[in-house]
Order: C-alpha cells, then sequence, then structure tokens
C-alpha cells in the first residue's frame, strides 16, 4: 500500500515516434533545464511501488534514469497499448504482488502528485474496473489505471483484433474518472511539437 491505496506499478510511456517533433526521444526534450522525463519520474515515483519504462530500441540511451526498460511485446509500434500490456506482462512476471498498473504518458511535465491515489479513489468509489484521468471535459485514456488480470484480453484484442485505441479498448470496462482542473494550468498538458516545449516552458513558472 502506497498512501492508503492498493500498491501500484508505474509505466511510462516513452515508445512514442516523436514525428512531429521530427523524431527522436520526445520526453527527453527539455522544460526548465531539465528532461521532460526527469520531471514525470520525480512525481510519479513517489507515487508509485515501482516504474518501468516501456521504449522500444536500444535501451541503453535511458540507462541514467536506472529504470527496467521494456520493450512492446506486440510487433510493428502498435501504439501506447502495447506499452501497457508489456507493463502488465513485466508485473505479472516480476512484480507478482502488485495488482495495479498506472500508465503515464512522457509528455507531460507537470502531472498531478495526486494522480494514483485520486485515480484508485475514483475507481473504488465506482466499483469500476479502470480510471482514467481527465482535465477540462477531456477524458486522457492513456494517463490510467489497469488490471493486471486484463493483460489476457489485452492482448487479445491487439493481436487478434488489431485494436490499437487505448480509449476504444477501455470503452469495454466500466471506468471511473478523476477530474483535474485545468486552472491555472492543465496538469496533463502535452508536449507533442516545438511550439508546445515554448508553451511548456511559459508554463513551467506557474507550476508549483
Amino acid at each position: 500500500m502506497t498512501d492508503h491505496h492498493p500498491a501500484t506499478l508505474g509505466v511510462l510511456l516513452a515508445g512514442g515516434l516523436a514525428r512531429r517533433m521530427g523524431g527522436g526521444d520526445k520526453p527527453m526534450r527539455t522544460v526548465g533545464g531539465r528532461p521532460i522525463l526527469e520531471r514525470v519520474i520525480e512525481r510519479l515515483a513517489p507515487q508509485c511501488d515501482g516504474l518501468v519504462l516501456s521504449a522500444n530500441g536500444d535501451p541503453a540511451r535511458f540507462a541514467s534514469f536506472g529504470l527496467p526498460v521494456i520493450a512492446d511485446t506486440v510487433e510493428d509500434f502498435a501504439g501506447p497499448l502495447a506499452g501497457i500490456l508489456s507493463a502488465l506482462d513485466w508485473a505479472a512476471t516480476h512484480r507478482p504482488d502488485i495488482e495495479w498498473v498506472v500508465s503515464m504518458a512522457t509528455d507531460c511535465p507537470f502531472l498531478p502528485r495526486d494522480l494514483v491515489a485520486r485515480l484508485q479513489q475514483a475507481r473504488i468509489d465506482s466499483n469500476a474496473e479502470l480510471a482514467v484521468a481527465a482535465s477540462n471535459g477531456q477524458a486522457h485514456h492513456v494517463i490510467a489505471l489497469w488490471n493486471v488480470a486484463l493483460r489476457g484480453a489485452m492482448r487479445e484484442a491487439l493481436v487478434t483484433e488489431d485494436i490499437r485505441s487505448v480509449g476504444r479498448w477501455a470503452a469495454r470496462y466500466k471506468i471511473a474518472t478523476a477530474e483535474w482542473s485545468a486552472s491555472p494550468l492543465d496538469p496533463f498538458f502535452n508536449a507533442n511539437t516545438a511550439e508546445d516545449i515554448d508553451e511548456a516552458e511559459r508554463l513551467a513558472a506557474l507550476d508549483r
């Protein structure tokens, strides 16, 4: 248990191709003089019972962060759902004591420090199977809480049904939503473009 909620493994989804930034590792872009990934780890680590990094390619490029790096177990860059599945599989093998995995995009430099506690509470209050974060009326399906027991159904959807949308797959289950205010800044602001990085630099001054 962490902060009175069930043990939760965090997976940092860093497997994207960053096409809108010209390629490369998006979470290694800096905001406030620090890599976005470093900011995400600092905020999420105290909320979790361990972190893993979901990334394809040479894992050595993330060695300085000291986290297990897990590649997709589904081929052809199947998107964040494949990264979530890999984390569920990793938890089942390496941390059988953990029933829950929280997924986090690694392009969100301002993520809330109460993310896991509020997702777990929303799930419990709604007696739901999953929980998703939301802000400004928009659900962020890659920032969500997943039950390790669903990994077989997730793999079936990815491999057999070719379902790659996280939201489409999650819609099969009862989902609880935890909503955050977007003022003075959206905690789920994500830096997808060079312009977003410029905006993140401005927002960093508001981040406390």
